[in-house]
């Protein structure tokens, strides 16, 4: 009687791997909802800062809008102001504006 008791129950149970399923699926919907459109925003972001040129407009991540006057490879001339350049690291650039505007600085 104990012998199919236990068969019984063995039978019934789910397999082991079945109770990692709800975290394996949770972990894909966080990758495609959080991370994957993060590290997409990241990648457009370094082509952007990497595209620099004299002239472009941009605006700082602490909201300084300028024009760019000199570029090198980890800094940025930005001139805020007739006269006025601020020396900014290139990763702190959050957006370059499109031309066609009237420039911050003239």
């Amino acid at each position: 009687m104990l012998d199919i008791l236990s068969a019984a129950a063995a039978a019934d149970a789910p397999p082991g791997w079945l109770q990692f399923l709800p975290i394996v699926g949770m972990i894909v919907i966080f990758w495609f909802l959080l991370f994957r459109p993060q590290m997409k925003r990241a990648k457009e972001h370094q082509q952007k800062v990497e595209g620099l040129k004299r002239n472009d407009q941009v605006v700082t991540a602490g909201g300084i809008v300028g024009k760019i006057t000199k570029v090198d490879d980890t800094y940025a001339e930005v001139e805020i102001a007739q006269g006025t350049k601020v020396k900014v690291v290139k990763s702190t650039i959050g957006d370059v504006l499109q031309s066609g505007g009237k420039p911050a600085n003239d």
